[in-house]
């Protein structure tokens, strides 16, 4: 039988914490417990270790972000998804940076947040398009610079775009008309030249000047 895993929803909202907890128990896979605040959620997680974290970024108190970093710090097995309604250029990549696997918006949909949380439980990054939008904007605004300094390939930064959108390797060898395995060695020789060994430490490797 497949074990229920356990998600943990920081939010300081009663209403939207209430709202998703019964949302996420009510599916057959997780159960969800919710806190207000990152200071009584952080004693929780060191007593049960749950599987994934749902973080609102501004809590009263210690803010999402920098909980985010407590956590990934002492248990870099637990997968943390940014949950918010702030668009941020500033906030995505520094909860990217703290150790978020995802970011979305309070704006989607309960289905999207399902399936965003089991995108993240299967491996994969996900992110609301707007933000994945303002991911790709990002990168392509240092385009140039980072084109000399990494000597990326065409066909790499099309496959680092599409990464930064959450996109799977299948789905991404489908958009580009090639093999999984193309895609894979695509990967494994961007790695190489940005010096790091997964999809996050790439995109924050090459967001950054």
């Amino acid at each position: 039988m497949k074990k229920i895993k356990e998600i943990l929803i920081i939010e300081d909202d009663e209403e939207i914490r209430t709202g998703y907890t019964f949302i996420i128990n009510y599916t057959k896979e997780y159960s969800c417990t919710g806190f207000s605040n990152a200071e009584d959620a952080l004693k929780y997680i060191e007593q049960r270790k749950p599987d994934l974290v749902l973080m609102d970024v501004n809590l009263p108190g210690m803010s999402g972000i920098e909980c985010t970093r407590i956590i990934k710090s002492s248990y870099p097995e637990i997968l943390i998804m940014m949950f918010t309604v702030y668009e941020n250029n500033e906030n995505v990549f520094k909860a990217l940076e703290a150790g978020a696997s995802g970011y979305i918006l309070k704006q989607s949909s309960p289905d999207e947040l399902l399936d965003a949380i089991r995108l993240l439980d299967n491996g994969g990054s996900p992110m609301s398009s707007s933000i994945a939008r303002m991911v790709v904007s990002s990168f392509s605004k240092i385009q140039d610079q980072k084109e000399n300094k990494y000597n990326l390939s065409e066909r790499e930064k099309e496959v680092l775009d599409l990464l930064a959108e959450g996109f799977r390797y299948k789905d991404i060898a489908e958009k580009l008309f090639i093999s999984i395995s193309t895609v894979r060695s695509h990967i494994y020789s961007m790695y190489e030249k940005l010096h790091v060994h997964n999809r996050t430490e790439a995109l924050i490797k090459y967001k950054k000047k």
